[in-house]
């Protein structure tokens, strides 16, 4: 089969590894991936594309309009794109309701090919036109989809989605470059309890419950924020009024291929997102990084982080700071419990979460949606 994807989550090198072995894969003739050459995140910034893993199929970068607008954005250039590839299926990794994935969808029609869209949204929301038509017109004509978690499974269906729907995390990871190694010189601070968040520094990711809860720690230890992002400021203020300045460090942002690298330095990962009205937590990809780099994870019980946990973590109540210190407080008192629950979130990696699952998952997809039979 030939397929055409586009996707602005691909701007990040260390998830193009996942095209590199869907086009690896049996029955897949051909693929073709259309990018921007950067996505504008609100609060966060500019993402350039950063190509690292392109061997077996085609990446071409193609101008969007409106570039940072989650629900308007599109493609100017896609449908000479469709046109001159003639796919046999389209795949929109975008929202059900989203202009990107009318457009892809609208000409996937046009040209005779089976399309499928990707959905997140783990909050039941009723949208104004034009997003509802948008979602409208792709349940009607796309073949198939993809749901992020549970939720947005549950959502699809109560919405009136009746085709093949299969959940698939977006990413997974790939095992030879997401993997416990040396960590950066200076980064790793021996004997010193090392708890660490990367991503986005945003207020809908708890990072406050965090702060607070590790002034609350008894012993040794040290917090690591890595990233970038508007909240900044105010967790630098928490941090000066607890006098946690020299227990605290901001790093910015690191290439997606440091990662690991930056990973390997931590005792322990928290991702204590809060839902908020508008936001709960979709996957948490964070996660099964931290897992596949052997450091054990504390999640909050937001959104879609206790299932991607599974038995291989430690859960908290989301915004419980005291909850959350009392599960540092047991990480820190026991190296054993680390290394158990290190050693249970490489192996729920290597069953669930890696580049080559998630690519035999979406082929899987594909096939219902043209309406193959699997090999």
């Amino acid at each position: 089969m030939k397929i055409l994807m586009f996707s602005k989550a691909l701007v990040a090198g260390v998830q193009q590894r996942k095209l590199e072995e869907l086009a690896a894969l049996p029955g897949v003739d051909k693929l073709t991936v259309v990018v921007p050459p950067y996505w504008e995140e609100v609060r966060v910034g500019r993402t350039y594309l950063d190509k690292k893993y392109t061997q077996g199929y085609e990446l071409i970068v193609s101008p969007m309009a409106l570039n940072g607008r989650h629900h308007t954005h599109f493609y100017p250039q896609l449908g000479k794109l469709v046109r001159q590839h003639r796919p046999d299926l389209l795949h929109a990794d975008d929202e059900s309701f989203n202009l990107a994935t009318f457009e892809g969808v609208w000409l996937a029609e046009r040209y005779g090919a089976a399309s499928v869209f990707y959905n997140y949204a783990n909050i039941y929301r009723n949208y104004p036109p034009p997003f509802s038509l948008f979602e409208k017109y792709n349940f009607k004509h796309a073949a198939a989809a993809f749901a992020c978690n549970q939720e947005a499974f549950d959502i699809l269906r109560r919405r009136g989605f009746k085709k093949p729907l299969d959940i698939c995390p977006q990413f997974g990871v790939d095992l030879e470059v997401t993997h416990r190694t040396t960590p950066p010189a200076g980064f790793a601070k021996p004997g010193v309890f090392t708890i660490g968040y990367f991503g986005r520094l945003v207020v809908e990711k708890g990072l406050d419950t965090l702060v607070e809860a590790c002034s609350q720690l008894k012993g040794d230890w040290r917090l690591v924020f890595v990233g970038k992002g508007a909240a900044q400021p105010d967790l630098q203020a928490q941090v000066e009024r607890s006098g946690l300045q020299e227990k605290v460090t901001f790093l910015p942002m690191v290439p997606s291929t440091e990662v690991a690298a930056y990973m390997s330095g931590l005792d322990a990962f928290v991702l204590p997102s809060r839902t908020t009205p508008n936001w709960k937590e979709q996957f948490g990809r964070v996660i099964i990084e931290s897992m596949a780099c052997e450091v054990p994870v504390v999640g909050s019980d937001s959104g879609e982080i206790p299932h991607v946990i599974g038995e291989a973590g430690l859960v908290f109540p989301e915004g419980d700071a005291l909850a959350l210190a009392a599960q540092l407080q047991k990480l820190a008192d026991s190296p054993e419990l680390r290394k158990e629950l290190a050693a249970r979130g490489l192996e729920r990696v290597r069953e669930n979460y890696t580049q080559l699952q998630i690519a035999r998952q979406h082929l899987k997809l594909y096939r219902k949606a043209l309406k193959v039979p699997e090999e």
